[in-house]
């Protein structure tokens, strides 16, 4: 953002922390405090000229794209000037806190990881025969621990899991009420690989990368595929999990066949779109587990290749240019959406700047395809790469160019640095000597790094920091790039496209009614096409030293989203009262599965395990008992 350089009384040049990653953001600011003159294109910095280009060069971009830094003058995306912020402690120590990161957190995060791989290791060197006989007792265990519950005296059911292990930033402070809990942590094998069927049927703790090291060596691969290995089958299920295949086969519940579910009763159940449990397979989606233990899940598996041919594409203009070149890149104009011919298999933009983004769109390819002479093999996972990101950026200095990845690599091509949060964790991780010498050690463990933080941390985080993920209609993304540069500044911008389908029942997350009279780019009769906007990283005004109130912008982001028919997933923080969250999301069939399946009084409801805060026992059950009495917001009532 163009405030990263300030000219102060003296004519000196003062260096903030994160200087390539402020110049390139402040598109929208004006001449008027940082001494801009409008030229060429852009707005450029009058003062670049006499700073020497190394002290542009943070995040591994080359002196030369610093020198020809462009800015923005749309008028309409200016940001608000807001006052400077005093600093506290617990800036310092969030300042140099990737001390307690490389020698605490890195070295325990590689140990986990090791042990946990071993453990996948001994998993697998078993007969699927064996796994079934062990997923028959585990499930026993779950039957057997909840008919022990005496709903007087015990709080309501809850996993034993640790609060911290969830991959996400929002508090599980539900657990810190009353509770009785439910040990799940033996529910980690894949049970079977059905190559007839083309399914996987696997439980609810295995994750990302346990899958497709196992599925992929047999040209096989979950139809969705979430980008960071530790994410699990049970979090994206009854949560949220979006990866580049999503424009093609929908969220990750979207690929799921059945469910197999523990209800409060200990009653064990399968779940279908077609049988006498199909009300609850609809529901199950988002519903953050609160109507049974999820015990397995069968997914559909797709044929894949070796490799993924990666296309790279620099588009240059305004948001809402960018926002249609993302579109063109996925959505063919004469609405053939179900082509193959003209639609990628995977797709994912992202946003550099008001300015400048590169749309990456990719095909299976196979392996004497890629080895053909002439083309580029790049293996993205070797721990000394260039971060994906950074690497993926220099297209808007080569121009388009293409490489082939191998497909596993390229599946789980941001978890090395988390997206780019790995530049606020360790923001030298990123350079050259790091990655050649402790590289091998990333990424370090969201769990850990929660575990690590303390209660002032997180809430500063809380504050100073944003993860979230808007989830729009695609014909809104222009509008969405445009909100988020006003309210928050935040760069880069993630964009992945996924269907939402059209279904039977009304579920928590819908598309718009009607949209398929509309027929928009991208669009089909069955599906709306909707896009999630990923914003990860500091706020341009915190990473400017001014005041950001993120509890405030957060909560004009939600009312953002209910005006235009979008969703937030749950596993970021949210600050939506009751009444919101049930304008945001629909309450209908949820309610209704509640009921049915004994889940009220015995699960804690979505909207309270959602909740921002600390939870007690006093205000769950007031919560569950006005479940039962009371009706939710109706759809029309306006936001607070």
């Amino acid at each position: 953002m163009g405030a990263l350089l300030r000219v102060d009384e003296r004519g000196e040049m003062e260096e903030g922390r994160h200087e390539r990653d402020l110049e390139r953001r402040d598109g929208g600011r004006r001449g008027r405090r940082y001494g801009e003159e409008i030229r060429d294109n852009g707005v450029r910095l009058e003062a670049m000229a006499r700073v020497p280009l190394g002290k542009l060069v943070l995040m591994g971009h080359s002196p030369a794209f610093a020198s020809s830094l462009g800015l923005s003058t749309m008028s309409d995306l200016e940001a608000p000037l807001r006052p400077k912020r005093k600093k506290i402690w617990v800036d310092y120590f969030v300042q140099f806190r990737w001390i307690i990161v490389i020698f605490v957190v890195l070295p325990i995060s590689f140990t986990i990881y090791f042990l946990t791989y071993l453990g996948d290791v001994k998993s697998e060197s078993k007969s699927f025969k064996r796994r079934q006989k062990e997923h028959d007792e585990n499930v026993k265990k779950v039957v057997d621990r909840l008919k022990q519950r005496k709903p007087s005296k015990d709080g309501l059911v809850c996993t034993a899991r640790k609060p911290y292990i969830a991959v996400g930033m929002r508090n599980v402070d539900y657990k810190r009420a009353r509770h009785f809990e439910v040990d799940l942590s033996e529910f980690r094998n894949i049970i079977d690989i059905d190559k007839e069927r083309m399914i996987a049927r696997v439980e609810p703790l295995v994750n990302m990368g346990q899958i497709s090291r196992v599925t992929v060596p047999m040209n096989l691969s979950l139809a969705v595929v979430a980008e960071l290995d530790d994410l699990t089958v049970g979090g994206l299920i009854n949560g949220y999990g979006i990866e580049g295949s999503s424009h093609i086969y929908g969220l990750f519940s979207d690929t799921v066949v059945s469910y197999e579910i523990v209800l409060a009763d200990g009653c064990v159940v399968r779940a279908t779109k077609d049988n006498e449990y199909s009300d609850l397979f609809y529901t199950i989606p988002w519903s953050q587990g609160t109507l049974g233990l999820l015990v397995s899940a069968e997914i559909k598996l797709i044929p894949i290749k070796e490799y993924m041919k990666l296309t790279y594409k620099p588009v240059k203009g305004t948001l809402s240019e960018l926002a249609q070149g993302y579109i063109d890149s996925f959505a063919p104009r004469d609405g053939d959406q179900d082509n193959p011919a003209k639609v990628p298999d995977f797709v994912e933009t992202m946003i550099y700047s008001p300015n400048e983004a590169v749309c990456m769109t990719g095909r299976y390819a196979s392996k004497e395809e890629a080895k053909k002479k002439g083309n580029v093999i790049n293996c993205v996972g070797w721990w000394f790469k260039p971060w994906f990101y950074q690497h993926a950026e220099k297209a808007l200095k080569k121009g388009e160019f293409v490489e082939y990845i191998p497909t596993r690599e390229y599946y789980h091509r941001h978890t090395r640095c988390l997206y780019w949060e790995g530049k606020l964790i360790l923001p030298f991780a990123d350079q050259w000597w790091f990655r050649w010498t402790m590289g091998w050690l990333m990424p370090p463990k969201v769990s850990l790094l929660k575990a690590t933080q303390g209660e002032a941390i997180r809430n500063y985080y809380h504050e100073m920091h944003v993860i979230q993920d808007m989830l729009v209609p695609l014909y809104k993304v222009g509008a969405a790039l445009e909100w988020v540069h006003r309210e928050m500044e935040v760069y880069p911008i993630w964009l992945c496209p996924h269907r939402l389908y059209k279904l039977p029942m009304k579920t928590m997350v819908y598309p718009e009614p009607g949209f398929e009279l509309e027929r928009r780019q991208g669009d089909t009769e069955y599906a709306q096409m909707y896009t999630d906007v990923g914003v990860y990283y500091a706020p341009g005004p915190v990473l400017r030293g001014e005041v950001f109130d993120g509890s405030e912008a957060v909560r004009r982001m939600e009312n953002w989203l209910i005006e235009n028919h979008g969703f937030q997933p749950q596993y970021a923080v949210s600050e939506l009262n009751e009444k919101n969250f049930w304008r945001m999301f629909d309450a209908s069939l949820y309610e209704h599965c509640r009921k049915k399946y004994g889940a009220v009084g015995t699960f804690m409801s979505v909207y309270y395990k959602s909740k921002k805060g600390r939870k007690t026992e006093k205000e769950v059950q007031e919560a569950e008992q006005a479940h039962l009495e009371s009706a939710y917001a109706e759809v029309d009532q306006p936001a607070d």
